[in-house]
């Protein structure tokens, strides 16, 4: 069995754009869904975090179920933005050998508008996994092109995770296996990935 890369991108993209999740309250995703992009009630001040994987979205929100992420939103950007937000990002945590030293962590984050961190990723029933899941934090300027150029697109996926939901529950795993969409390698060129730390 091929043994998948420790910190590595997978995501559901075409030529032109990836797939990135987000977990809102009705309020926010009704409005972004109407935009097509997200309006008020929409803050732009606040941090905002996107995630390549499905199945870590679904652990983050309990398929659906937590308060405040009961709605779940497949956000379609374009490749190029998602690459000015990598190229301008800084590691939410201090990794010794990757920063020369914690000040020059520091340094990054003060100056970077967007956060990346590598969390593990999940199985269906939420377990960690051995390999990591990128998560990307966009703030200020990152936010303000997120929301005004990157967006291609918004569906709503609420349905699907609740119906996954669902079939696990019924321990009909195959079927629950069978709604999760697909998430070949995302292919980043050399700069990006070691910017992020990611494995060749």
């Amino acid at each position: 069995m091929h043994e998948i890369p420790t910190r590595q991108i997978r995501a559901a993209h075409t030529e032109t754009t990836i797939t990135v999740y987000q977990a809102y309250p009705p309020e926010i995703a009704d409005a972004a869904l109407a935009a097509g992009t997200f309006a008020a009630p929409f803050k732009r001040e606040r941090m905002t975090w996107i995630k390549p994987s499905f199945l870590w979205m679904a652990y983050r929100c309990g398929w659906g179920q937590k308060p405040g992420q009961e709605r779940v939103l497949a956000v379609t950007i374009t490749r190029e933005g998602f690459a000015w937000a990598l190229g301008h990002a800084a590691l939410s945590h201090y990794v010794p050998g990757f920063h020369a030293d914690e000040r020059a962590w520091q340094t990054a984050m003060r100056n970077s508008p967007v956060r990346v961190q590598w969390d593990p990723e999940r199985d269906l029933c939420h377990r960690p996994l051995p390999h990591r899941s990128l998560q990307v934090g966009l703030s200020g300027e990152a936010v303000d092109r997120y929301v005004g150029s990157w967006i291609t697109g918004i569906q709503e996926v609420t349905s699907t995770m609740h119906a996954i939901r669902t079939h696990l529950a019924d321990g009909n795993l195959a079927e629950a296996e069978r709604l999760l969409p697909s998430e070949p390698v995302y292919p980043l060129d050399t700069e990006l990935a070691a910017a992020i730390g990611a494995d060749a």
